[in-house]
């Protein structure tokens, strides 16, 4: 359910700019391209890969990174489950801006439960919101632990380290599902670049 503002004396203005005529202006439609798997499975070099395709070809495109989101909007937040959710709740909503003003956003986020996950969907449009799950075994992203987290998190130095000793929930019906373990990332930016136009995302209004 959607939280009730703090205050009853707000009114939501209308624009006379739409979405749909930013989308026009732009060329093509905004979507949520949502990112999620564990810390290492590749999401922000796979959204980063995706957004290089789409700019490329004249697409308006914006990624909304989990570290560099806790630089600014969500500095504030830890990562305790109350923390985590609150997190996400905030990227929904700034991701929700951006397919207003006609931009396909790249969201690189862990997001580990599904409830929050669903809850940005609801959101926005059907067919706005794209679930990737970067789909790697937990071995591999160890493996790939430049940061050291999951050496710290397995000595207990880090607690509700997802993966390790807070849950990463599955997703049960994504979009797309892309094995980012064992995939070379070319093939992987591929296979998201093919669902975007079977979806329609891609194609020019």
């Amino acid at each position: 359910m959607t939280a009730q503002p703090a205050s009853s004396n707000i009114i939501w203005h209308r624009a006379t700019v739409t979405r749909a005529r930013r989308e026009a202006l732009n060329g093509h439609r905004g979507a949520i391209l949502w990112f999620t798997g564990l810390s290492g499975a590749g999401k922000s070099t796979l959204a980063h890969a995706v957004e290089e395709q789409l700019h490329q070809r004249g697409y308006r495109t914006f990624v909304l990174d989990g570290d560099n989101v806790r630089h600014g909007l969500c500095k504030d937040l830890g990562f305790t489950p109350e923390d985590r959710v609150e997190n996400i709740r905030r990227i929904g909503e700034m991701a929700k801006l951006f397919i207003e003003a006609g931009i396909i956003v790249l969201t690189a986020f862990i997001s580990p439960f599904r409830a929050e996950r669903e809850r940005v969907r609801s959101l926005v449009e059907q067919g706005d919101f794209i679930e990737i799950h970067c789909d790697s075994p937990l071995e591999v992203c160890e493996s790939r632990d430049v940061k050291g987290l999951y050496k710290k998190a397995r000595a207990g130095l880090i607690p509700d380290f997802t993966g390790i000793s807070s849950p990463y929930e599955t997703p049960q019906n994504p979009e797309l599902i892309v094995n980012t373990g064992t995939t070379d990332l070319n093939s992987c930016v591929r296979q998201v670049i093919s669902e975007l136009k079977r979806r329609g995302i891609l194609e020019k209004v």
